[in-house]
């Protein structure tokens, strides 16, 4: 639980991502906390919890933006092939907490 002035909140997020077309690459800020980090071979799975004052498809851009840059830096020739790294699907679900009734 996060408390900050008059608000105490838990945000949980778990967010799958895939590379386009699912390619073999893996490798926060913004008071946010990763809670668990799995990488396959051809795409990604995050719990995590931030502020809910964050829109999370602005971190899960985030998170995609920066991970692309080092595959790209150290691979330029297989990635030039493809213009993005990340598909821009993703999959964003709340996890955990109590029902809303037990507040």
């Amino acid at each position: 639980m996060r408390s900050d002035n008059n608000v105490v909140d838990r945000c949980a997020y778990r967010v799958v991502w895939c590379p386009t077309y699912r390619r073999s690459v893996v490798t926060a800020e913004r008071e946010c906390t990763i809670v668990k980090l799995e990488t396959m071979p051809d795409h990604g799975h995050l719990r995590g919890e931030c502020d809910p004052k964050y829109k999370i498809h602005q971190l899960v851009r985030q998170i995609k933006e920066r991970s692309s840059r080092v595959p790209r830096q150290e691979f330029p020739s297989p990635t030039s092939r493809f213009p993005m790294l990340w598909a821009n699907s993703y999959v964003v679900a709340t996890v955990g907490g109590s029902p809303l009734g037990s507040c």
